[in-house]
């Protein structure tokens, strides 16, 4: 079924997909990681050495909090979506192999820590696949420009 803007129930269910995880993943992840300052960035900067990157974990941890606020909140409203959730998928992608990592029987350890970031990876490259659908702010510009 569409409607006269030609939005149909896959774009309605692409923007309650968008609209949830967006908003989930700013009030439980993003908001404490960019309020949390260069210390709090530092250590979850840290995870990147799990890639042998070694080198400015509050630099890579800064991002992390970027994408998971401000990358939420864009994917939300459908501004910028697919680079928005390939960003969100990479930190995801970093989160996972982080909590397979972690010594056994250490907090968030193993396959069992990892699944909700291995989960939220699969949820990012979807709609970097699919695009945020026609109710989003993406296609708002692309017909007006």
């Amino acid at each position: 079924m569409t409607s006269k803007s030609g939005a149909g129930a896959h774009d309605v269910a692409l923007l309650l997909l968008r609209v949830g995880i967006g908003a989930s993943m700013i009030t439980f992840h993003g908001w404490g990681k960019i309020s949390g300052g260069p210390e709090r960035w530092a250590a979850v900067g840290g995870a990147m050495s799990n890639l042998g990157i070694d080198f400015l974990p509050a630099f890579w941890g800064f991002l992390a909090a970027i994408a998971e606020s401000l990358g939420s909140a864009l994917l939300a409203i459908g501004l910028f979506s697919r680079p928005s959730a390939a960003l969100l998928a990479g930190t995801m992608a970093v989160a996972a192999i982080g909590h397979l990592a972690r010594p056994v029987g250490s907090p968030g350890a193993g396959p069992a820590g990892a699944s909700h970031a291995f989960e939220l990876l699969v949820v990012y490259v979807a709609l970097v696949l699919t695009g945020p659908g026609r109710l989003s702010l993406d296609r708002l510009l692309r017909r007006r420009g």
